[in-house]
């Protein structure tokens, strides 16, 4: 484990096509869990030769352990398995929401969890070894980067999905992945 982080802006980007799309998530979001379920299939659909999909990281205060499971996410990328094990991590997260937020936000046995159990549970559920990494002051600043990032672009509420350095306020998780194709230029 080294004490520097990966380049924020580089860190969970799959594909190298020329159109790109970014997709601003926040992990115990069910909307950006849909749409993360939804991103396999694009890239397989659309090629990596056609299509670059950048995964942002968008906390929400209102989510109680979101930005828990963002720098989760972001040591993930500086361990061993890099952003592979990143997606094992996001994977984890969207696929036990309920176990990293509370009931309507404010209520119920999540509420009683430290943020040490929450990335415990974490660890448990992706198979990623992430307390060293996620200890390293360094990762703070990618944290940050990535806020500033969603602020910077408009990106409010989540998921928000940019095309080529562009929000596109009514493409949402609820549409098929053909249509997002087809938004991209990509059918």
């Amino acid at each position: 484990m080294t004490a520097t982080t990966t380049h924020p802006a580089d860190v969970l980007t799959w594909g190298h096509g020329p159109r790109t799309l970014e997709v601003f998530l926040e992990l115990t979001c069910p909307f950006s869990g849909r749409a993360f379920g939804k991103f396999d299939e694009l890239m397989a659909r659309a090629g990596e030769d056609r299509l670059t999909l950048k995964i942002r990281l968008l906390p929400q205060p209102w989510h109680t352990f979101s930005p828990v499971t963002a720098r989760a996410v972001l040591a993930a990328t500086t361990t061993e398995g890099g952003r592979d094990a990143a997606r094992r991590v996001l994977a984890a997260v969207f696929a036990h929401r309920e176990r990293f937020e509370p009931t309507d936000h404010c209520a119920g046995p999540v509420l009683d969890r430290s943020p040490r159990e929450v990335l415990a549970e974490i660890e448990q559920l992706s198979g990623v070894a992430l307390a060293e990494a996620f200890a390293v002051p360094a990762l703070t600043n990618d944290v940050k980067w990535q806020a500033k990032y969603a602020r910077q672009n408009g990106a409010h509420v989540t998921p928000t999905f940019m095309v080529d350095g562009l929000v596109v306020a009514d493409m949402g998780s609820g549409e098929t992945v053909e249509a997002w194709l087809g938004r991209l230029g990509l059918a």
